[in-house]
């Protein structure tokens, strides 16, 4: 991952100390104790999914920058995680040189994470669908994944964490579609609408 992002950094910027400065940043943030899902291991299935369709994605080095950025900031307690994450991405791409139109583009890509709402931008959509692509995994996946996240609103006792956590899966099985992109789709759409069923009829 850090070579990944090291590359990610090198058109922008030679400067070693900042790529290294910024990187410990980064896995400093996705390393903390309480993370159990939204960890490096979270990125690292994402960018497996997003390499597959590389050559379908117009601009791989923002959405990179958007995959590193998304979660940098996760505290389970609080509803504005994406607004921070994006505030911090933004700080970060300025120090990298990135154009105001770059630097645009990942900060509002890392916001709509927080409401996975279809786009007409077609690499966003990407990025959202890697980003639930844990929901159609096969079961013992999608079983350690529920595990995890629960792990990470321990904070909640189960009578606040269970409807909380069944509002969140009912609002993906209201959506038409959970995933946005036609790749995405076929792939998971039909076990993750089955996993999430599972998951609210034994909450």
């Amino acid at each position: 991952m850090k070579e990944r992002f090291s590359e990610n950094c090198l058109p922008f910027t030679q400067d070693q100390k900042l790529i290294e400065k910024l990187w410990i940043e980064i896995e400093k943030n996705y390393s903390q104790k309480s993370r159990h899902y939204h960890n490096l291991d979270h990125l690292e299935n994402m960018f497996s999914e997003l390499d597959f369709i590389k050559n379908d994605i117009s601009d791989y080095s923002n959405i990179s920058f958007s995959v590193f950025y998304h979660d940098v900031i996760y505290d389970a307690s609080s509803k504005s995680n994406e607004e921070k994450s994006a505030d911090f991405a933004k700080v970060r791409l300025q120090q990298l040189g990135f154009q105001e139109q770059d630097i645009s583009q990942v900060y509002h890509q890392i916001l709509a994470t927080k409401t996975h709402q279809i786009s007409e931008d077609k690499d966003l959509n990407y990025l959202l669908d890697a980003d639930l692509s844990v929901l159609g995994k096969n079961w013992e996946t999608y079983m350690n994944y529920t595990q995890k996240i629960r792990k990470e609103y321990s904070i909640y006792p189960d009578f606040l964490y269970k409807p909380g956590r069944k509002k969140v899966l009912k609002h993906f099985l209201a959506m038409e579609n959970i995933f946005k992109t036609d790749y995405f789709m076929e792939k998971y759409e039909e076990q993750a609408k089955k996993n999430i069923q599972w998951e609210i009829d034994n909450l």
